[in-house]
């Protein structure tokens, strides 16, 4: 059987991305030393780890926030000079004005222009080379699809359309349209395909399929799980390629498929959860505290009217609680009864997009994290209007108040906008996704993209 040995998931693309820009980073710095006249990080120093790993932490936190290394960026030339030059400008500003911890200022402040080129310029021509070079084809997952033609049509062509799967071929009842490698299932066996070809997954869907196939199919799949190949469920696959569970679990059987993390019974990370709830809220604060001079002043031009304003909302266990916001809407918005927020909705002052754009209107809510009633990460909490209503039509939606609902989410940071029940279904599949997967590195990882989306203005 033909192997393939060269292929880079996801997260080892991520990996190597991150390690090769440290390792150009420190490299061009040292060089630069060595041969330049570039004097600001002098690395015969006895401060000099230290300065290197404040570098490495500030480059990588926003390269994160920046979307550095988004996989979709890194094969995009002006996505990946936009975030270079947004990253490398960012870890430039923050680290020359990080008293003790890194190198004082230089007399000559052309260091600092030095600093900033020797930083972007090797990173850049480094990135151009990996689009050129590595990201490639021949690095992507060469996968083949099993199944219904239309179960598996939507899922086949998302991932014919990335830049991380090659599909190989697909074995169905009938061609998809605009979708190469068709295999007709009612004649083709597995086995041949992958025994030629270097296969790395086999993506398995029976439902819909004749009890000849699928018998057929159970025993082609049991010889080639005994010889190594790697068979994954549908459901499994699309929850890997989404970061959302499929609408097939929310069913009577819901238990299968969709557990508590056991993050959520754990009074460590819990305890850990409340402390930086509890440490952000008072910074963020204080940060509003400083910037409501000048909210004033805008409400007063182009939002005239009450500045705050609350709503009930359903919280934890369904309890309910008031929450409170900068009002961005005109004043009795809703004299005709609750109606969810559109985009472009004519009830949305001037200023009101600006404050949603940049989730400014979300920040008085740092005190109902510090009451408790909320928390830093975790399903948006919604109006009991509207609960009862989704309740009544989503099947499982009352899962989500499992656990307190946050100031922003898994569901915000990837599908800001739901304003029919479809789309609200769709959110609730990536908050039971959070529920299910819960842990300190995804809440990190939400808290970053939430810096990302307020930076690119995605807010609502």
């Amino acid at each position: 059987m033909t192997t393939k040995t060269s292929y880079f998931n996801v997260s080892e693309r991520k990996l190597f991305l991150g390690i090769i820009d440290v390792f150009i980073l420190i490299s061009s710095l040292y060089l630069a030393s060595l041969f330049i006249n570039f004097t600001y990080i002098k690395f015969t120093s006895n401060a000099i780890l230290n300065w290197l790993f404040l570098l490495v932490f500030y480059f990588l936190i926003f390269g994160q926030i920046f979307q550095l290394y988004g996989l979709n960026v890194s094969n995009n030339k002006y996505l990946t000079v936009r975030a270079a030059v947004l990253t490398v400008f960012a870890t430039t500003i923050f680290y020359i004005f990080t008293p003790y911890f890194s190198p004082e200022l230089p007399p000559n402040r052309l260091q600092i222009v030095y600093f900033f080129l020797l930083s972007f310029i090797p990173i850049l021509l480094w990135r151009f080379i990996y689009m050129s070079l590595i990201f490639s084809p021949k690095y992507f997952k060469s996968i083949v699809f099993v199944g219904n033609s239309e179960r598996i049509k939507k899922l086949l062509t998302q991932v014919h359309n990335d830049s991380f799967h090659d599909v190989f071929a697909y074995l169905s009842d009938k061609e998809i349209k605009g979708i190469k490698g068709y295999v007709d299932i009612t004649k083709t066996t597995i086995t041949p395909i992958i025994a030629n070809n270097a296969i790395t997954d086999v993506i398995v869907s029976k439902k819909d399929l004749s009890e000849e196939v699928i018998n057929r199919l159970n025993k082609e799949l049991v010889v080639l799980f005994e010889q190594g190949v790697n068979i994954i469920s549908y459901e499994t696959f699309y929850e890997n390629v989404n970061a959302r569970i499929p609408k097939e679990y929310l069913n009577h059987n819901f238990y299968r498929h969709i557990n508590f993390s056991k993050n959520n019974t754990n009074n460590f990370y819990l305890f850990g959860l409340r402390l930086v709830d509890i440490l952000i809220s008072l910074i963020g604060g204080l940060g509003f505290l400083c910037i409501i001079p000048f909210i004033v002043i805008g409400n007063l031009i182009a939002n005239r009217g009450p500045l705050f304003y609350t709503q009930v909302r359903v919280g934890e266990n369904g309890k309910v609680f008031k929450i409170f916001k900068l009002r961005s809407m005109i004043k009795n918005a809703e004299k005709g009864g609750a109606v969810w927020a559109q985009k472009n909705d004519v009830r949305i002052t001037a200023f009101g997009k600006f404050l949603r754009r940049t989730r400014l209107d979300e920040m008085p809510q740092f005190f109902n994290i510090l009451k408790g009633d909320m928390s830093l990460i975790g399903p948006r909490p919604e109006r009991p209007e509207f609960v009862k209503d989704l309740e009544a039509k989503i099947p499982f939606y009352a899962i989500r108040h499992v656990i307190r609902p946050g100031l922003t989410g898994w569901a915000q940071v990837n599908y800001p906008y739901a304003n029919t029940i479809e789309e609200q279904e769709t959110k609730l599949r990536y908050d039971l996704y959070y529920i299910k997967e819960r842990s300190a590195f995804l809440d990190f990882k939400i808290f970053i993209m939430t810096f990302t989306t307020v930076l690119y203005f995605k807010g609502q």
